[in-house]
């Protein structure tokens, strides 16, 4: 039985009902999304991968307590990125990040794609590598706020930092990003 048309809210008391079919089709919906948004925190796509896998588990064994007042989507990716900050945290506590690991590499798989739009890839795709150059701070509070789309006082939750030092970090993160990008 396919759920492809199924809104959200159907799957979702599909999914506390235990089908797992509907979990499935839920899961085909935001593991794209949710996969880029872990990548673009720890860096590595194994890890990313495992952290998008381990954040559905979460979602589904809490999805009681899921109770509607943001969308789904927009819950599910606050998990995943608590995920990611946390295990990029313990990672750099345990000295395991790699100095290769720190510059984001581009798969070999991956191509850039020129076509109408190949000047503006370029240049997303060039900025997206200067920020991976960044400082930590800098890169993860510009991603999840030009990127993720949240504001400085959510921000400041996830990072347990202060309304006035989020807004300092961002500030010079872009400020940092613009040098960066002008001297390249």
């Amino acid at each position: 039985m396919s759920h492809k048309r199924e809104h959200i809210d159907v799957l979702l008391k599909w999914c506390l009902q235990g089908k797992q079919s509907a979990q499935i089709e839920v899961y085909n919906r935001y593991y794209k999304a949710m996969y880029n948004t872990s990548l673009r925190i720890v860096k590595k796509t194994d890890e990313a991968e495992d952290i998008m896998q381990e954040s559905f588990l979460n979602a589904f064994t809490k999805l009681h307590t899921f109770k509607g007042e943001v969308a789904f989507g927009a819950w599910l990716k606050r998990i995943v990125i608590n995920n990611s900050i946390y295990h990029y945290k313990k990672q750099l506590k345990k000295n395991e990040v790699a100095i290769e690991d720190v510059m984001y590499r581009v798969e070999d798989n991956d191509e850039v794609n020129f076509d109408s739009h190949g000047v503006t890839e370029l240049k997303a795709q060039k900025v997206m590598e200067t920020m991976n150059k960044l400082k930590d701070n800098y890169r993860i509070s510009l991603t999840l706020h030009l990127i993720e789309g949240y504001d400085y006082e959510e921000i400041s939750k996830i990072m347990n930092i202060s309304y006035a030092n989020c807004r300092t970090t961002i500030s010079r993160a872009k400020e940092s990003l613009r040098n960066k990008l002008i001297c390249a």
